[in-house]
This record gives C-alpha cells, sequence and structure tokens, in this order.
C-alpha cells in the first residue's frame, strides 16, 4: 500500500503549497 499513500502525500503537500502561495499572494488570485 505504498502507492496510495504516497498520492495522499502528495495531494497534501501539493494543497498546502496552493494555500501558501494563495496566503502569500492572494492579488493573483
Amino acid at each position: 500500500m505504498t502507492l496510495p499513500l504516497a498520492l495522499a502525500g502528495f495531494t497534501a503537500l501539493g494543497l498546502l503549497v496552493y494555500l501558501v502561495a494563495v496566503l502569500v499572494r492572494p492579488e493573483r488570485f
């Protein structure tokens, strides 16, 4: 069950990066 765990981690990491980007540069969104 390594693949689902990797996908979940990648999704969480991507979402975290997106949220940080929105907080840092809200004028772009």
